[in-house]
């Protein structure tokens, strides 16, 4: 049918010089010799030439030798050869009288039903934009990483200041009281940093592998908790993986836990002391637990008595829209936060408050 519509061959070159002009990107029309038989109109302006600087020179003479490359030449002669088509192909040069560009290269080769002569269609995109785009975000995210780097730096060196401050009041207190209530504010402050810590060197991506999360966080509590004369261990078993958010709310769960259990679960002169932090996830459901093998809590009226870390766990177990149990007794304890694979994110402002009274915490 559209071969029909045209009645000589006069008609059909008419056709094809107004598509070739029609046409907003460069385009180039070659023979079998590469020399050029004609080129669009936006050809001619984007690179400033003249109809007689263009017209039936070699390709590769064009643009003061700008397409006189090794790699191109090999592909535009595979294809005149093999009828192969070019793809994408980007050549970054400084042409005259425009400047530097960077130019993407599509070909491909037409053959007609009279003749063995063909010819090559070569499409220009002017991709420098996009490139200098593409830097300019590569630039700003190596700053951003900088950036991050040192305000992680700058929050690292004021919790270990804040908590030498703490250390310092502590011992300067004759309230025993005052000294057990500062002694956790500073363990509180040092296992935050060890989260940032932890986070920082595991969330480039934005998501966090929760098996060596947790990991980094036990070894960096046993090292400031355990006394060398101490037999307990910390392990941790499971994995999966969560976004840099959840990983900080279930890290500060595991170090509340993990804190509670070392100073009131074992005696002194405890041996063969075990603490399991484990994690198991299925779709978007989850289950945190603690466990150790110390002397566990005795509950009263059916509950375990808690304090802050209490309601430092519920509060994140609510944003985590978990739920927390606590089953205690004597030998040890185990602390579960689930999240049901139908649970939402968030739990409505009404949730039932429960969920802290279940929460197993040593410290009154």
């Amino acid at each position: 049918m559209f071969k029909q519509q045209f009645s000589n061959a006069s008609d059909a070159c008419a056709l094809a010089e107004a598509i070739v002009d029609t046409v907003r990107e460069p385009l180039l029309v070659l023979d079998h010799d590469l020399r050029v038989i004609a080129a669009s109109r936006s050809f001619y302006l984007t690179f400033a030439a003249s109809s007689e600087a263009v017209l039936g020179k070699p390709f590769y003479e064009l643009g003061d030798g700008a397409w006189n490359i090794p790699a191109l030449r090999s592909w535009l002669g595979q294809m005149v050869c093999n009828t192969t088509a070019l793809n994408d192909f980007e050549v970054e040069h400084t042409f005259p009288g425009v400047g530097p560009r960077v130019m993407r290269l599509n070909a491909r080769q037409v053959s007609y039903t009279v003749g063995a002569h063909t010819t090559i269609l070569l499409g220009l995109e002017d991709v420098t934009r996009q490139r200098d785009l593409a830097r300019q975000n590569e630039e700003l995210l190596r700053q951003k990483d900088v950036l991050l780097e040192e305000f992680q730096h700058r929050v690292g060196n004021s919790l270990a200041i804040i908590a030498s401050i703490i250390l310092l009041k502590a011992r300067s207190v004759s309230s025993e009281e005052a000294r057990r209530h500062l002694d956790d504010a500073r363990d509180r402050v040092i296992s935050f940093a060890n989260i940032q810590q932890s986070l920082h060197a595991s969330a480039r991506s934005g998501v966090v592998a929760l098996g060596p999360h947790f990991a980094r966080l036990c070894q960096a509590i046993a090292q400031s908790m355990i006394a060398d004369h101490q037999r307990i261990r910390i392990e941790t078993r499971g994995g999966g993986k969560a976004t840099t958010s959840e990983a900080e709310s279930l890290g500060l769960i595991v170090t509340e836990l993990v804190i509670n259990s070392l100073k009131h679960a074992f005696p002194e002169d405890a041996a063969n002391g075990l603490i399991v932090v484990s994690y198991e996830s299925c779709g978007a459901g989850w289950t945190l637990s603690v466990s150790d093998n110390g002397t566990g809590k005795t509950q009263v009226n059916g509950r375990v008595r808690g304090g802050l870390g209490t309601g430092i766990i519920a509060a994140l177990a609510k944003q985590l829209g978990a739920d927390v149990t606590t089953v205690a007794g004597r030998p040890g304890t185990i602390v579960t936060v689930r999240r049901a694979a139908a649970a939402t994110r968030t739990v409505s402002a009404g949730a039932s408050p429960s969920a802290a009274s279940r929460t197993r915490e040593h410290a009154e």
